[in-house]
């Protein structure tokens, strides 16, 4: 990797109000290599330029960092491990637990952990819908399903009760926040404004209703 791409995320993270040394900057950059290689044969993502895949992979997971809460992170349908991946790298002191139902996103996830020696990444391969846990999350966090309702449909049994959904969305999604008005509380909706990122990006913040 480059000095151009390390500057570029080390740069965009400080504008987001988050210091990476460079040692955490080198292993995302580390991370995004793993992902071109095995994106030849697993197809994993669209985005093939390197400096697009730092601002639209890196940095537009990194700003989700400052409004995560608790212990506990679980990322459903991670993918090829955005958001949750990167904030694993970049947050050590909270554990991330990565779910999606296709093998070959987990087995990347898991060469991942290995190569890069990430001991605060636990991978897990199943439905969201179908997952049971004995253990409650503080946050259950997507940058993939397609509508609030869904996340909170398949994802409720697994959040804690003082805990929140957190949905990375592009436009203000007042639609799906309506549709799930009467089965969770909205928290807050933060503009988000990623640095490369033209495209409007915000996140919206639900707590599970108590009962």
């Amino acid at each position: 990797m480059n000095t151009s791409l390390d500057n570029t995320l080390i740069n965009g993270a400080s504008t987001l109000g988050i210091s990476l040394d460079s040692v955490i900057s080198q292993q995302m950059l580390d991370y995004l290599s793993l992902m071109v290689k095995w994106n030849k044969t697993h197809n994993l993502t669209a985005i093939t330029d390197l400096t697009q895949m730092v601002m639209l992979h890196l940095l537009d997971s990194l700003s989700v960092l400052p409004y995560l809460t608790g212990q506990r992170i679980i990322d459903i349908g991670t993918g090829a491990g955005l958001p949750g991946m990167v904030l694993a790298m970049a947050d050590p002191s909270r554990t991330y637990y990565l779910l999606d139902s296709a093998q070959k996103r987990t087995s990347f996830l898991n060469h991942v952990c290995h190569k890069l020696s990430l001991k605060n990444v636990v991978v897990i391969n199943s439905r969201a819908e179908k997952y049971q846990s004995d253990i409650k999350f503080d946050v259950i966090i997507s940058r993939a399903f397609s509508s609030l309702q869904l996340m909170v449909e398949y994802t409720s049994h697994l959040v804690d009760n003082e805990g929140y959904f957190l949905a990375m969305k592009g436009i203000y999604p007042q639609d799906e926040i309506d549709a799930v008005k009467d089965k969770v509380n909205l928290s807050r909706v933060i503009a988000c404004d990623v640095p490369g990122v033209e495209a409007q990006r915000h996140l919206v913040l639900l707590q599970k209703n108590s009962v």
